[in-house]
């Protein structure tokens, strides 16, 4: 049996009268796919805030590995080993690819500014450590050869999977992709479900929201389904597929607008 990695329970969210989420619970398990699925309004990147401390939720718990994530800022809880992808991608357009990535080991490295100003032999080691390690990562997502170009150069399919790149910079134990697929044309979509089962190969934990359902039902080893903040079903993409009421919050309105 896997070991959980995640717990959340009872999770809510109020943003004064509106209810976003309500009394969610699931768990993902170390070394598998997790999908949340819904239609747009149901929660699913409030989740997502919630869990990297954007926001606090209004009650409910979440705990990584053992620990509670409750009062943490998000970068405390990327140094605990989440990292995540957002909706609309959040590169510094002017730096380079590599400096992208360089900049998401920044809660892993050690340093002291008076060291970096005298330029010591370990700046100068750790520099050269963060360059490798960047340069490893763009070679596994498949973007070293445009290292040196500005982030903002490149097409949206590969600004995508340079954030993803960026959030592996983290070493994290789970990485939560905020529908990476969305605005992608097939063949992109189908590199990326490699890139993700690729991902899992590092024994990095992926939670998935997302709209594509040939991808997350051909990806996921479980999913969790949200409808107007509250979770109407969790299963295997199969049982998932056949949930009724799934299909007629969901599934079954996205056919007509395949």
């Amino acid at each position: 049996m896997s070991q959980m990695i995640l717990e959340v329970k009872g999770l809510t969210k109020r943003f004064g009268g509106l209810m976003a989420l309500t009394e969610v619970e699931f768990g993902v398990q170390a070394g598998v796919v997790k999908s949340v699925i819904g239609p747009n309004g149901a929660g699913k990147t409030t989740m997502f805030n919630l869990i990297t401390g954007i926001f606090p939720p209004t009650e409910g718990s979440i705990n990584f590995r053992g620990q509670s994530l409750h009062g943490l800022a998000p970068h405390r809880i990327a140094s605990l080993g989440i990292s995540r992808t957002f909706q609309t991608v959040e590169l510094f357009g002017d730096m380079s690819v590599l400096e992208n990535v360089m900049v998401g080991q920044h809660c892993r490295s050690r340093g002291s500014l008076l060291a970096a100003g005298l330029r010591l032999p370990s700046v100068r080691r750790t520099e050269k450590a963060i360059t490798d390690k960047a340069m490893e990562l763009l070679e596994f997502v498949g973007l070293a050869e445009h290292a040196g170009e500005p982030a903002a150069s490149l097409p949206l399919g590969d600004q995508k999977v340079l954030e993803i790149a960026r959030g592996l910079a983290t070493e994290p134990g789970l990485i939560c992709l905020d529908e990476p697929a969305g605005g992608l044309n097939e063949q992109e979509t189908q590199e990326l479900s490699r890139l993700i089962r690729a991902i899992l190969g590092r024994g990095v934990t992926v939670l998935l929201v997302e709209h594509d359902m040939p991808l997350v039902m051909g990806i996921s080893d479980e999913i969790v389904v949200l409808n107007f903040g509250q979770k109407i079903a969790e299963g295997t993409p199969r049982q998932i597929q056949q949930d009724p009421t799934v299909i007629a919050a969901y599934l079954g309105e996205e056919e007509d607008d395949a």
